[in-house]
């Protein structure tokens, strides 16, 4: 179940700089959206203090920010027209395989 709350800590991650991106427009700030985002950080900080019961604190607070980092990555690509090239999706690659690893390598 630890796993469980980590990937949903992890994936409650991609809504507070999605939310933070949105709640500053050119007429000033959105407040709903700020709102989101700091519903979005206790909500993550929650599941991850769920998660540590049992995965040690090193390998979840890794997962959860590579998650956090691989999900804000592609909404950046799909919400923003963020550049999607080869070389960035490498690197991505790369943060995959180290949360892969940490989660095959973990007695938890």
């Amino acid at each position: 179940m630890a796993w469980i709350y980590l990937a949903i800590a992890g994936a409650c991650e991609w809504g507070w700089p999605v939310g933070l991106k949105y709640g500053l427009s050119p007429t000033g700030l959105r407040w709903s959206w700020i709102l989101f985002a700091i519903l979005c950080m206790t909500a993550s900080g929650a599941f991850l203090l769920l998660a540590q019961k049992t995965i040690p604190m090193g390998t979840a607070y890794a997962v959860w920010t590579g998650i956090g980092a691989v999900g804000a990555f592609s909404l950046g690509i799909l919400l923003f027209a963020e550049p999607a090239t080869l070389a960035r999706f490498f690197f991505v690659g790369l943060i995959i395989a180290g949360i892969a690893g940490l989660k095959l390598t973990s007695s938890h």
